[in-house]
């Protein structure tokens, strides 16, 4: 999600409802049509009409989070391409909330992937996969062996065995298999990719590219939440960053080589507590609960205070709908009203890698967990004939060919009205290509498919491997 908490000042409380009125604003479409041009209504209408399909692709929600509620939008918003027939997760509210979305009758409401698969023949044409990162594998190995089309959120796996496992089988079976590298999808970037297959720049000589994490999403996923600890879910790089060294090897267009890596948990470490904390483990006991950056009361609290109930406030009451008073029994109890220097976490804070791809194109890719922005990437991209700079919504080409060089601004064509706003309209985009695809039987929608996504996935584990034995590692292609 395009998150950031608005500017405090040096020692005064964060403000919750600047939090959310910068939450809304970040989330708006990111490609609205300047005023006098096409307006999106007429946008869909013209755009919109290849993705229709002959009767709705029928999808089965496995994980009923976040992501699988994302994802589950798009059958909202297009009954006529897409309908969600049943749907699994051990968490009896949000199973029984995705059923009453959709209007699934309770005999297709499930607490586990495989009580939906006790049926003899399918119920549906897709499975959409998000589960936790660790539970990725299993099943969609065993929904592909049934015959199901699979979506499976990013991080495919997190070993590399499970990664060539899921591509063998879902080749061996002949479904379709995409992977929610949703980056990818997005008129933003198929822009990028135009002007650089034009031959307009020349050659590309070298990348620059910041996944700023932002300091309260950071604190929220990475070291309170889910994805802290390696053994819980995976390496820091491939839970949030396989994202980055998937579109970056797909905007470069050309295999990666060798990499190097460094990077640490420099900060969210009880080294760096501050003294005035004290003893305090929690942050509704500490006293700077109002002037900590990362403090609980003002990230989670005074966010519900405000009436915001959406990211990342739900996530923390993930049994029942947030209130003020069940945030606040969470925080007293749960893992998320923990002191950012007293947890458990393992994974790094900030993280650089350093790329060679074929034909000598370098790239350096910085992960920041100290940012104002939140995922709102950032990249450069130096040609031989000019230069681009790009800020996740429009692109800045500076053509070298003119006197002291011409600059121009491109800014890619509007989202349609739609909710899945996330990721900068790239979830909505990833959805309506996998829908295409297999309501019309063709795969060519899907641009994150098995061999383009087993390749990024590999590539994040080199990296790693680069940074934990402090080598230069080349890439290695799989048996």
């Amino acid at each position: 999600l395009v998150l950031s908490m608005a500017d405090q000042k040096e020692g005064t409380k964060p403000n919750a409802s600047s939090f959310t009125s910068s939450y809304v604003a970040q989330v708006k479409r990111p490609h609205e049509p300047a005023p006098g041009t096409i307006s999106l209504e007429e946008y869909a209408r013209q755009h919109e009409t290849e993705y229709e399909t002959e009767k709705p692709v029928r999808l089965i929600i496995v994980g009923a989070g976040n992501r699988g509620k994302v994802y589950s939008v798009y059958a909202e918003e297009h009954p006529k391409r897409a309908t969600v027939v049943a749907v699994a997760d051990p968490i009896k509210f949000r199973r029984e909330t995705m059923a009453k979305t959709h209007n699934v009758p309770s005999e297709y409401v499930y607490t586990t992937w495989e009580d939906v698969l006790q049926h003899k023949d399918r119920i549906a044409d897709v499975a959409v996969i998000c589960t936790h990162d660790r539970d990725h594998t299993a099943p969609a190995v065993a929904f592909a062996q049934r015959g199901y089309h699979i979506l499976v959120e990013k991080p495919m796996a997190v070993t590399e065995e499970d990664c060539i496992k899921m591509v063998k089988v879902c080749e061996e079976n002949k479904v379709m298999l995409a992977v929610g590298h949703v980056m990818r999808y997005t008129p933003y970037t198929q822009k990028i990719k135009e002007l650089l297959a034009s031959g307009e720049l020349g050659q590309i000589i070298s990348v620059q590219h910041l996944e700023p994490v932002g300091w309260w999403h950071a604190a929220h996923s990475y070291v309170r939440g889910i994805w802290r600890r390696e053994d819980h879910a995976t390496f820091m790089l491939m839970a949030k960053s396989c994202h980055d060294i998937d579109w970056l090897r797909y905007i470069v267009g050309k295999p990666t080589k060798r990499f190097s890596s460094f990077g640490s948990r420099s900060h969210f470490n009880k080294e760096s507590k501050p003294k005035e904390a004290g003893d305090a483990t929690r942050c509704l006991e500490c006293p700077l609960a109002h002037t900590c950056p990362y403090s609980a009361e003002t990230i989670y609290l005074d966010t519900i205070k405000s009436g915001h109930t959406g990211f990342p406030v739900h996530s923390i009451v993930p049994e029942d709908f947030p209130t003020v008073e069940n945030v606040k029994q969470a925080l007293q109890d749960g893992p998320y009203g923990r002191c950012v220097y007293e947890c458990d976490n393992d994974v790094v804070d900030h993280q650089v890698v350093n790329i060679e791809f074929e034909g000598g194109i370098t790239c350096a890719f910085s992960m920041v967990s100290f940012t104002e922005l939140v995922c709102m990437r950032q990249t450069r991209i130096f040609c031989s004939q000019g230069e681009l700079v790009c800020d996740n919504h429009k692109i800045e080409w500076t053509d070298f060919r003119g006197p002291g060089g011409v600059r121009r601004t491109i800014t890619p064509e509007p989202m349609p009205p739609s909710r899945m706003t996330g990721h900068g309209g790239a979830d909505y985009y990833l959805m309506r290509a996998f829908v295409a695809a297999v309501g019309k039987n063709d795969p060519s929608y899907i641009i994150s498919g098995p061999a383009e996504t087993l390749e990024s996935h590999l590539a994040v584990f080199h990296a790693e491997r680069a940074r934990k034995t402090n080598s230069v590692v080349d890439m290695v292609a799989p048996k």
